[in-house]
Formats: structure tokens, C-alpha cells, sequence
């Protein structure tokens, strides 16, 4: 304390950026002031009026302060942003789930452009559009897109197979074949410029030249031709619906609504382009407690904007969102031009905000109401399982376990945690079974058992593991009583605390209990099995993905063992290019080139070897 204490009297009185780290040296908080020795100090004040419950633990936890001076406030936003995007700080303002957003992406440098679904927006020669809140809308957009526009739905820089034959999209009119010449670059372009000017908003002229070519094909008694392009005119109609809602006199703009309750808010954005309102994005944050609507607003700005393609030159906020002339400045760099962000007093504009804030008041009461269901259908699974299972005390930490292998190699095992009917990612754990050849199920899971107990047994600082130093309520067996025999073998070596131990079998989803003959069969559809069952699938899909994984890279090893000038790290290079054997014996040479790391005379050379080989 006597540090901190030093730390907080030297505090200067200028604007900048605070860091809190705790006594590991790990970031804790990340905030900015306009008065860098008030806002600071006021965290370590007895009685403070800070109403966050999570930032009065702060003070606690805080093992040094780290402040940088900046020139003005909008600096510090700027220095505040890029330090939350790389730390990650805790106690910081988030969107839940931390997810990149989705985006539609044009790559227009290349000589025959796709038309994609993506997470990045970092690539250059690629338009992008977005982003937008719903990966599945997007997903259906495309094909939407595909049926009118038949653009290459091939991956890669250039179109087409080895095999130089139309694929099925051709066959389907989903695709007009650039791969073998069966459209000439300028036509093909064409067709992307469409999209692009689709994508942007513009939907009339492509609904006039879809009319006008239905008309003439008809007239020529074309009538199959016909029909094709009015079933294109109707998937446009239907998409451009979806921003029919035409206020020409808003112009271009986005509108904010908030709602909060608690630790949790929503903020829906309203993007208007020319007065259209293109979509509807909905957003939820935490860390929200006790904030004032400014600190979050600018918080949320900060993190969206900072991933947006783009920025309009006005923002519409709640009457109450306070003073954010800092925000504006900041946004405004970013465009390059006037960003204006403020309330709307009356008209078109205050009717929208107040829709968006309707919107977010009744997304954050249906996720509470939605929120409540769920937990109660967790008490209620565990309570269930505790009743059924004759246990002591709920199964507030369950562990699964599964192996998998394939024809007895690449022996895993996995191990998934459900913590109050929730799983923790965190403490998700992988075996790779030792030394142990064939099929044999029941010495790999004991092997994989008697390995997690093993480090509950003996933890020392340099191998503390947090999953393992944790004891769990219920242990679940994939498989049947052959399988929790051996688990049940290799638990009874350690000397543990009563630990409950079923067996989950797939066929009908019987539980095997240890001393009892007979399995029990809880009710279909019963919240105690559907728990089970997912806690099962989910070490199953954990386990196989686990073993993909391995069996990928003994394949990459035995591919590469035969390759002259692949040493460990080309090899590492293309495995984490490539990511699959398939698709590494696939690749073109072109391709082989582009790996970051490998030469472009040694990707010939592999290119070379492998069809020498006959490989590819």
C-alpha cells in the first residue's frame, strides 16, 4: 500500500490514460480522465460514491498504477481505445461474447472477384460491407445474391478445379464458368459491379434491367429464360423489402437506443444510408453497472466504430447521453470529415431514436426473461440429477470424459467442465494417450483418468493447474460398464473424497450407477438428461476435434518426410497456412508461393515433388 499511496500522491493533473494492474503485472482496468490525479484518486477514497460493485473491488486487487499523459482528451480516447483492444481488461466496458462482427466482402483485385462472408476486414484490395449483427442474414443475403448475380462461389484466387470441368454451380445456374472461358473478364466484371452497386444501396437499376430482359425474352418466347429472370427480379424485391423504409430528408446517418438494467445493457443501431434504413444491429455489454450512460455509450462508440468500414457524418444519441464532444472529434479523425454526435430535439430523427430505444428495452427485458428460463431449467436439471443420482449435495462441477480414436491410432481423451450447468471453456483439458497401441477403450479412459486424479493428488506451485486442483461433484463416463469400471478402477488408486461416478451409454441413453446392476433411464426430455447429454456431446465433440488435430499433423509429418528443403519450420509454416493435408496436396503453385516463410524457389520445388509424385 505504501506504494500506491506514493504512486497516487505523484499523480499528475493532466488529461491522459490510467492502467490498474494487479499484482501479477496483469491489466486490470483501463480508464481516461480529463484530470489524471482526481479521477485516480477518487478509486481509493474511503466511502467512495462509485455505486459499480465491480469496480469497488478494484482498489483491492490493484498492485500498481500505470498513467500516460496525453495533449487532450481526444488523445486519450484514442490511447484508450487501442489499450482495451489489446489487454482486454476485466472490469472494462465489453460486448458479450467478444465476437468480430460479420461482413460481406468483395475481393476486387483479383482477376476474377469473389463474393464472400467473412470476420476481417484487414485485407487490401477488398471491398467490405457491413458489419452486420446477424451471421445468418448475411449467409442468406449471399445466396440470395448468387441466384441473381451468378458470381464464382469457388474458393481461392482463381476459379475452377484441376480437373478443368464445370463444377455442379455452373450446371445450376449458379455460376457462368470463368474457370474454362465460358465468360470474358469484362463480362464478369460487370456482373461484380452489379453486386457492389446492389451492396451499396442502389436496387432500382438492377430491378429495370431484370424487367426489361424478362419483357424481351418473353416477347422472343424465351419463356424459360423468362421465368429465370423473374425469379431474380423477386429476390431482389424481396431483399431491397428489407430496407424499404424510406426517410430521404434523415440522409445518412445512425441511430442509437440504450436500455439497461443491472450489469447487463443493449444498444441497437439504426443504420440509415439516404435516408433508408438498411438493417437493425443489436448489441449487448456488460461491465455496465452504476456507469452513466455517457461512459458506456463512449465505451460501445469506441469498440464499434474502431471495427467499422465506415463512419457517418452524424450519430443520433438518447437526450440524456450527456457531453460527448470528445467522441465526436475522435470519430470525426477517423472519417476524416465532421462526425456530429448528438440528441435529436424533434421530428423524424427524435421518432427514430425513440423507436431504437424501444427496440433496446425490449431485447434486454426478453434476454432477462430468456436469461431467468434458462437458469431455471438448470436448477432444475441439477436438482433432478441429485435427487435421481441418490447424491449428497447438487452437482455443482461436473466432469466428462471421452476417448476417441480411429482404427487404434491417435489415442486421445478429453475432459469437459460444467460448472452450475454451464460450461467452463477454461477448464476444458486434453489427453494424448501414451504408449498404447490397438483399440482398447477401457485402458485408455482408465489411463486418462487416473492422470487428472493424479494432479489433484500432487500439486506443486511450478504444476499448479486450476482444473485439476478443483474436485468435482459428478464424474460422467462416456460409454457404458465397461468403461466406468475402468474409470471407477483408476480413481479408487487416489485417496479422494467421496466423488459421485455414472456412465452415460449412447445407444438409449441409459446411466450406469456403480453397485447397481440395472441401469437407470431418466425421462426423455427430462432436464437432468438433456443435461447429461449435453455434457456427453460435448466431451465427444471436444475429444474428436482433439483428435482431427493430431491425426492431421501425423499426416502433415508423414507427407512431409519425403519433401527435400522442408525442414521443422517450413513445415510449421504450411501446416498453419493450410491447415489440412487435403488441402495442402490440393494447393497450386501459385498458392504454394504465397506461404509466408517458405521461398518461392522452394514452393516450386515442393509443387515439383509432389506431382513427380503424382500427388496432386
Amino acid at each position: 500500500m505504501s506504494r500506491l499511496e506514493d504512486q497516487l500522491k505523484s499523480l499528475p493533473a493532466r488529461p491522459g490514460v490510467y492502467l490498474f494492474r494487479d499484482r501479477g503485472g496483469d491489466v486490470l482496468y483501463v480508464g481516461k480522465a480529463k484530470s489524471l490525479r482526481p479521477r485516480v484518486r477518487s478509486y481509493f477514497q474511503q466511502g467512495s460514491s462509485d455505486s459499480r460493485t465491480a469496480i469497488r473491488q478494484l482498489p483491492d486487487r490493484v498492485g500498481d498504477i500505470e498513467v500516460i499523459v496525453t495533449q487532450n482528451e481526444v488523445e486519450a480516447l484514442h490511447l484508450e481505445q487501442n489499450l482495451v483492444k489489446r489487454h482486454r481488461p476485466p472490469f472494462n466496458v465489453r460486448l458479450r461474447d467478444d465476437k468480430s462482427f460479420p461482413y460481406i466482402a468483395v475481393t476486387v483485385e483479383d482477376e476474377y472477384p469473389r463474393v464472400m462472408f467473412t470476420r476481417e476486414r484487414h485485407r487490401r484490395g477488398v471491398v467490405y460491407f457491413g458489419p452486420y449483427a446477424n451471421a445468418k442474414k448475411v449467409r442468406e443475403t449471399l445466396d440470395v445474391l448468387n441466384r441473381v448475380f451468378p458470381y464464382r462461389p469457388c474458393e481461392g484466387p482463381k476459379p475452377g478445379r484441376h480437373s478443368g470441368i464445370p463444377c455442379l454451380d455452373y450446371h445450376i445456374d449458379r455460376c457462368l464458368a470463368p474457370c474454362v472461358g465460358y465468360v470474358t473478364k469484362d463480362e464478369y466484371r460487370a456482373i461484380i459491379d452489379e453486386v457492389i452497386e446492389f451492396l451499396s444501396g442502389e436496387t432500382e437499376p438492377i430491378q429495370r434491367q431484370l424487367e426489361e430482359k424478362m419483357r424481351d425474352a418473353a416477347l422472343d418466347e424465351r419463356f424459360e429464360e423468362a421465368a429465370r429472370y423473374r425469379n431474380r427480379l423477386r429476390s431482389v424485391q424481396h431483399l431491397a423489402e428489407r430496407q424499404a423504409a424510406d426517410r430521404r430528408s434523415v440522409g445518412t446517418i445512425d441511430v442509437v437506443g440504450f436500455a439497461a438494467d443491472g450489469d447487463r445493457a443493449v444498444v441497437q443501431v439504426f443504420p440509415l444510408r439516404d435516408g433508408r434504413l438498411i438493417d437493425r444491429y443489436s448489441f449487448h455489454l456488460e461491465n455496465v453497472a452504476g456507469q452513466d450512460i455517457t461512459t458506456v455509450l463512449e465505451s460501445f462508440c469506441l469498440e464499434y466504430y474502431g471495427s467499422a468500414p465506415s463512419v457517418p457524418p452524424q450519430i443520433v444519441v438518447p437526450r440524456d447521453a450527456g457531453d460527448l464532444g470528445a467522441l465526436s472529434e475522435f470519430l470525426s479523425e477517423r472519417r476524416g470529415a465532421r462526425v456530429d454526435v448528438r440528441a435529436a430535439e424533434r421530428g423524424e430523427k427524435r421518432r427514430l431514436q425513440e423507436l431504437a430505444a424501444e427496440n433496446a428495452r425490449h431485447a434486454l427485458a426478453s434476454e432477462s426473461h430468456q436469461t431467468e428460463l434458462k437458469r431455471l431449467r438448470r436448477v432444475e436439471a441439477l436438482e433432478e440429477l441429485r435427487e435421481v443420482l441418490n447424491l449428497e449435495a447438487l452437482p455443482l462441477r461436473i466432469e466428462c470424459f471421452d476417448i476417441s480414436t480411429a482404427m487404434g491410432q491417435d489415442n486421445v481423451g478429453s475432459m469437459v467442465v460444467f460448472q452450475d450447468g454451464v460450461a467452463k471453456k477454461a477448464h476444458y483439458r486434453k489427453f494424448g494417450v501414451r504408449g498404447q497401441e490397438g483399440m482398447d477403450d477401457f485402458a485408455a479412459m482408465a489411463e486418462v483418468v487416473s492422470r487428472r486424479f493424479a494432479r489433484l493428488a500432487d500439486i506443486t506451485a511450478a504444476d499448479y493447474d486450476e482444473s485439476f486442483a478443483a474436485m468435482p461433484n459428478l464424474v460422467v463416463i462416456d460409454g457404458g460398464k465397461g468403461q466406468l469400471s475402468a474409470a471407477l478402477a483408476a480413481m479408487h488408486k487416489f485417496d479422494l473424497p467421496r466423488v459421485a461416478v455414472v456412465a452415460l451409454a449412447k445407444r438409449i441413453e441409459e446411466v450406469f450407477v456403480p453397485g447397481r446392476p440395472d441401469p437407470i433411464r431418466l425421462v426423455a426430455h427430462s432436464p437432468g438428461l438433456q443435461l447429461l447429454q449435453r455434457i456427453r456431446d460435448e466431451a465427444h465433440r471436444f475429444a474428436i476435434g482433439f483428435h482431427r488435430q493430431r491425426r492431421d499433423t501425423r499426416s502433415f509429418a508423414s507427407i512431409f518426410d519425403e519433401l527435400e528443403g522442408v525442414g521443422p519450420a517450413r513445415r510449421r509454416a504450411l501446416l498453419q497456412h493450410f491447415g489440412s493435408a487435403e488441402r495442402f496436396l490440393a494447393a497450386s503453385q501459385e498458392e504454394l508461393e504465397g506461404v509466408p516463410g517458405v521461398p518461392a524457389k522452394t514452393a516450386r520445388a515442393i509443387y515439383a515433388q509432389l506431382h513427380k509424385a503424382g500427388r496432386a
